[in-house]
């Protein structure tokens, strides 16, 4: 059985006061639930923090964002080689937000997924459709589009150190989360496109939902079977919700 993951994505937030407080009471609560594994991915700035506070605990830690360059004249950027200076075990690629506001490509959300890898961590590499594209009838489209850009750039040895997170882009922040009906679609979908590549892989890599996950819909949606866990973006803010939903995760790999 694949180990349920849960995924804590900041965003842009957080304090040095709020980050403490956080990561103490969440990192409490972390041994209760064995079977699960949970981590969280802080803006860069607060990556030294993040890395004294969780060291020693079964809380793992990452970042949102890399560059596809390991070192040169890229202002601004962080190179995956500095993420690993830091200790970071996952790095979030492709996340919606950063194709939309920033124009992020297919081909080089699968630069940066080889780049993280090449410097020995896991990428998390989100997928997902906008509403109209959903209603359009071009779900299955977009997100094997998505997919197969990921599935060229590394190839299926690679892919299977790899997290597939399936983020409705209508679903993120909005308070509207996809059915566990809509959603466990969307991961079959992707499980079965896998499969094509190699059978092994698509039975034992983990692919995330992501997209208003809350301690109330997590049990449902963890329940389906091809849902192996979560990317938290709000929920993950607050200790109580962020761990209700790893207890969700633990209920659900306990069935």
């Amino acid at each position: 059985m694949r180990r349920t993951l849960v995924v804590g994505n900041w965003k842009m937030h957080g304090s040095f006061a709020d980050n403490a407080d956080l990561l103490a009471a969440i990192s409490s609560q972390a041994t209760r639930f064995p079977e699960v594994e949970s981590a969280v991915c802080a803006p860069f700035p607060y990556l030294a923090q993040v890395r004294e506070l969780l060291a020693g605990t079964p809380v793992k830690w990452g970042a949102q964002n890399s560059s596809e360059h390991v070192a040169g004249a890229y202002t601004g950027e962080v190179s995956p080689a500095m993420l690993r200076e830091f200790g970071c075990h996952y790095v979030i690629v492709g996340h919606s937000e950063r194709r939309t506001l920033h124009h992020e490509t297919d081909a080089l959300v699968g630069a940066k997924a080889v780049a993280v890898l090449s410097n020995g961590m896991t990428p998390i590499v989100c997928v997902g459709e906008t509403l109209d594209e959903r209603e359009a009838g071009h779900t299955a489209q977009v997100v094997t589009r998505q997919l197969d850009a990921i599935i060229a750039a590394l190839g299926a040895d690679a892919l299977a150190r790899v997290v597939i997170a399936y983020e409705p882009i209508w679903a993120i922040g909005t308070g509207r989360s996809a059915s566990p009906e809509q959603a466990q679609a969307v991961h079959a979908l992707i499980r079965q496109r896998l499969a094509g590549v190699d059978a092994g892989l698509a039975d034992d890599i983990r692919i995330l939902y992501g997209g208003s996950l809350k301690p109330g819909n997590a049990g449902a949606l963890f329940a389906q079977p091809d849902i192996d866990g979560g990317l938290v973006g709000g929920a993950s803010l607050v200790a109580a919700d962020f761990v209700a939903i790893i207890m969700a995760g633990q209920s659900a790999q306990s069935a």
